[in-house]
């Protein structure tokens, strides 16, 4: 940056640091990026009240995703200047009394300044009202655990609500994409103790989807309590059955979702919605020690051995390579797949969902995506993926 760019960026954020100081930050809103980070697009921040102080808490928004972090204002100030340098082109400032507005052309910088009135401060407590798709008030919620007779949610389930509403946002757009006559049942493999089956279907239910959803679970004592909670609340179409994945019957199944279904459950889950012809199959997977151990007894490519001889280092690249793989084969089975950050890691660390949608893609580049899988698994020691075995590839 060119000196008066330089002074011009200081400027904006001595602007920020003042209002934020004196209590008149209303927002502040950064655009245009171009940096390395994949999948950022923009970024929002406004000033809250913590335990710890007073924070600057930018929401970080990416194409599927929000991340927030909170920043002590020096820090925040530091990042945003090494942002605003090279990754941001435009910034606005709004405070009670001015508009700030920044914008970057390559080695220029221009601000733009704009007086308001009577504009109120943003509020800075840090638990705002939201609104989310799946109220706090819900009976089920209370018989789950998660809230008491007030229905307020536990302090022990916060966490736990949070990521049932991020799940039911992140999954109710891409089941109501699907055609209503293709629509018919939704199958949750590995439902655990239902809190996503349930959030899914009353939101769907109450959004006019008439559509069957089955929580299929091995322990015969969370079945039990799931099918009286759904009772219970009037959930006609909600049922739960005892089993395994592999051994459930899911002919007919639309969407196919499983959430940390331990190692190989998770591809039996795939390979499931796979043979059923759903139209979306959605993953978060937990655990990879298939695919650990054939890379420890395989023969890894040379130049990787440098990362491979540290456990915490083979742990996260055994991870990436076996969601890498079957993110290949439902490509090779005729879906397009995306694979991202659901929540935050600090929620859990098994935070990668799959997201596999149906476009018919089979057979198109089938010789290319075979020679992918073989090139991976070459590179990296693995003799045979689960999932491999399960579709005959």
């Amino acid at each position: 940056m060119t000196p008066v760019a330089e002074q011009r960026t200081a400027e904006f954020l001595d602007a920020l640091g003042a209002a934020f100081g004196d209590g008149t930050l209303v927002k502040l809103k950064l655009g245009g990026y171009h940096g390395p980070e994949e999948g950022l697009k923009s970024a929002e921040g406004r000033k809250v009240a913590l335990k710890g102080g007073e924070r600057l808490s930018i929401v970080w928004r990416y194409q599927t995703r929000d991340i927030t972090k909170n920043y002590e204002i020096g820090g925040a100030l530091a990042l945003l200047r090494q942002g605003l340098a090279k990754d941001f082109r435009s910034a606005r400032l709004s405070t009670t009394v001015f508009d700030l507005t920044f914008e970057r052309n390559g080695d220029k910088v221009r601000l733009k300044r704009e007086e308001v009135a009577g504009r109120e401060a943003a509020p800075v407590t840090h638990d705002r009202a939201k609104d989310r798709p799946v109220a706090a008030g819900k009976p089920w919620l209370r018989s789950l655990g998660l809230t008491d007779a007030q229905g307020r949610v536990l302090d022990s389930a916060q966490d736990k609500y949070r990521q049932i509403n991020k799940m039911v946002e992140i999954f109710a757009p891409l089941i109501q994409a699907i055609p209503k006559e293709r629509l018919k049942r939704i199958v949750d493999m590995g439902a655990g103790k239902g809190y996503l089956t349930f959030a899914l279907y009353d939101y769907l239910a109450g959004n006019g989807f008439d559509v069957e959803m089955v929580g299929v679970e091995l322990r015969q004592s969370l079945v039990e309590l799931c099918n009286g909670i759904a009772r219970d609340n009037g959930f006609a179409r909600l049922r739960f059955v005892e089993g395994s994945i592999l051994d459930h019957d899911a002919s007919g199944a639309s969407v196919v979702i499983a959430l940390h279904a331990c190692d190989t459950a998770t591809d039996d889950a795939i390979y499931k919605g796979i043979a059923a012809g759903a139209e979306l199959i959605a993953v978060a997977p937990c655990c990879h020690k298939q695919v650990r151990r054939e890379m420890e007894a395989g023969r890894a490519n040379a130049e990787l051995e440098f990362l491979l001889k540290h456990g915490v280092f083979l742990e996260r690249q055994a991870e990436m390579v076996t969601d890498g793989l079957r993110a290949l084969m439902l490509e090779l089975s005729g879906y397009k797949t995306r694979v991202f950050e659901f929540v935050p890691d600090a929620h859990t660390p098994k935070n990668v969902l799959i997201v596999a949608q149906k476009d018919g893609r089979a057979g198109r580049d089938r010789d290319a995506v075979l020679t992918r899988i073989a090139d991976v698994k070459r590179t990296f020691g693995v003799g045979r993926h689960y999932l491999e075995g399960l579709l005959g590839v």
